[in-house]
C-alpha cells in the first residue's frame, strides 16, 4: 500500500484522468512496475538440495514459493538464480529439469553449477586431452563448454585392459557400459587414448565408482597422464566443489564429492613422492558469490530486454543467500561480505533448534517458502 500511495501523489492529475493509464490495481500495472519502470534492488540465490528438493521431491513450499518472483503473466519480476555446487548435466538440461520439478520456467543463464567455472578453463585446455569424472554426463559437460578433446573415466578406462582389477564382479557396470552413446564411443576411438597424454583432469560431480576411479586417477595423476609409464609431474586436476556432505533422498547426509578428494589425496600421498596437488570450486569460495552477483545482474538485464537496465550503474542494495549447509552456504555468504544475507533453512542438513554455532546465519528458518515470505516482506513487494 505504501508503494501505491508513493505512486499515486507522484502521478499527476491529467495521467490518472488519462484513459491510456492503467488502474493502479491491474496486473498489467504490476507487470510494468516490477519489469520496467522500477527494476529490483535485490537478488536470491537459492541451493537446490536440502532447500528446494530432496532427490526429486519438492520440499518446504518450494514450488509456491517461486512462483512468487513471477508476476501474473509468468514474466520474471524479481532475479533469482540456482547457486548449486551439484551438477553432472549441461545447465540447459539442468533448467529443464528444474523447471519440470519446481513448476516455474527457468533460463539456462539461472543455473550455477559446482562446475561451471570450468568454462573459464576452456581456452587453456580446449584441444588437449581432458578426462572427466562423474555421475551423469561428465563429458557432454566439458564438451559444451568449448573442451574439443574431452572423455569421460567411464570411456577413457575402457581402452585399458584390466586397468580396474575389480571390474570382473561390477556387473552393473554392463549396463552403464551398453548406454554410451555412439557419438562417445567413435570420438574416443578417434583420439587413440592409450598414446595420448592427459592434460588435465576434471571432477564435475560425484564419482559413481570410487574404487576404479581412486586406481585410475592416481595411475594418471602419477604418469604426467600416461597410464602403466613411469612417474612423472602430475597434471592438473579440478574439483567442481569440496562438500564433505549433502542431503538427499536418504535421513542422513550423504558423502559427497570432498570426501571422495580425501580419499584420492590419502591415496595418491601414500604411494606417491610428492603431495597431490589440485584446485577446488564451489561454495564457500567467494568467488563463487562474486559471479553469482554478476549472473543475477544478467538475469536482471534479460527480465527487461537488455534495454532498461544499466549493469553498470544498477547496484544491488541485498543478495540473499538461501542455503541448508552452514559450512558451505553461510560460511560462503559471510566471507563474501556486503550485499550478502544469509538465511539458514532447517529442511537439509542444517536441523538445530537455535543458530549454527561455528557459521551462525544472518536469519534462521525453518522452510525456504518462509525464507521467501521474510525477503519479499522486508522489499515491500507483495
Amino acid at each position: 500500500m505504501k508503494i501505491l500511495q508513493i505512486l499515486r501523489r507522484k502521478l499527476s492529475s491529467s495521467q490518472i484522468r488519462s484513459t491510456a493509464t492503467p488502474s493502479l490495481s491491474s496486473p498489467f500495472f504490476y507487470r510494468q512496475l516490477y519489469s520496467s519502470s522500477n527494476p529490483a534492488s535485490f537478488g536470491v540465490a537459492f541451493d537446490i538440495d536440502g532447500v528446494l528438493l530432496r532427490g526429486s521431491n519438492p520440499i518446504g513450499g518450494s514450488p509456491r514459493a517461486l512462483k512468487r518472483f513471477y508476476d501474473a503473466s509468468g514474466t520474471l519480476k524479481v532475479p533469482y538464480v540456482f547457486l548449486t555446487n551439484g551438477g553432472g548435466v549441461p545447465e540447459s538440461k539442468r533448467a529443464k529439469e528444474l523447471g519440470s520439478l519446481l513448476d516455474v520456467n527457468i533460463l539456462p543463464l539461472q543455473v550455477i553449477q559446482g562446475h561451471s567455472p570450468f568454462k573459464q578453463l576452456m581456452r587453456r585446455f580446449e584441444n588437449e586431452l581432458v578426462v572427466a569424472v562423474g555421475k551423469g554426463e561428465p563429458a557432454e559437460v566439458m564438451s559444451e563448454y568449448g573442451f574439443k578433446n574431452v572423455l569421460s573415466i567411464d570411456e577413457y578406462a575402457s581402452y585399458f585392459d584390466n586397468i580396474d582389477p575389480l571390474a570382473q564382479y561390477k556387473k552393473w557396470t554392463d549396463k552403464q557400459d551398453g548406454n554410451q552413446s555412439s557419438k562417445s564411443k567413435h570420438k574416443a576411438l578417434s583420439n587413440d587414448p592409450c598414446s595420448q597424454r592427459v592434460a588435465a583432469v576434471f571432477v564435475a560431480s560425484d564419482s559413481v565408482d570410487w574404487s576404479r576411479d581412486i586406481q585410475v586417477l592416481c595411475d594418471i595423476l602419477r604418469t604426467g597422464g600416461l597410464p602403466g609409464k613411469e612417474i612423472a609431474h602430475q597434471p592438473p586436476l579440478f574439483f567442481a566443489n569440496d562438500d564433505l556432505a549433502y542431503q538427499a533422498s536418504f535421513p542422513s547426509e550423504r558423502l559427497g564429492m570432498g570426501a571422495f578428494r580425501i580419499a584420492v589425496e590419502s591415496v595418491f600421498n601414500a604411494i606417491h613422492p610428492a603431495a597431490l596437488k589440485y584446485t577446488s570450486y564451489g561454495k564457500p569460495n567467494p568467488s563463487v558469490f562474486k559471479n553469482a552477483e554478476t549472473v543475477l545482474m544478467h538475469v536482471l538485464q534479460s527480465c527487461h530486454n537488455n534495454h532498461q537496465v544499466d549493469g553498470r550503474k544498477q547496484i544491488f542494495k541485498t543478495l540473499y543467500m538461501i542455503g541448508d549447509n552452514p559450512s558451505v552456504d553461510i560460511k560462503g555468504a559471510r566471507q563474501a561480505g556486503s550485499p550478502w544475507f544469509s538465511i539458514l533453512t532447517r529442511t537439509g542438513v542444517f536441523k538445530g533448534k537455535e543458530n549454527h554455532d561455528d557459521f551462525p546465519a544472518d536469519l534462521v528458518v525453518d522452510t525456504v517458502e518462509e525464507a521467501v515470505d521474510y525477503i519479499f516482506s522486508k522489499e515491500c513487494i507483495s
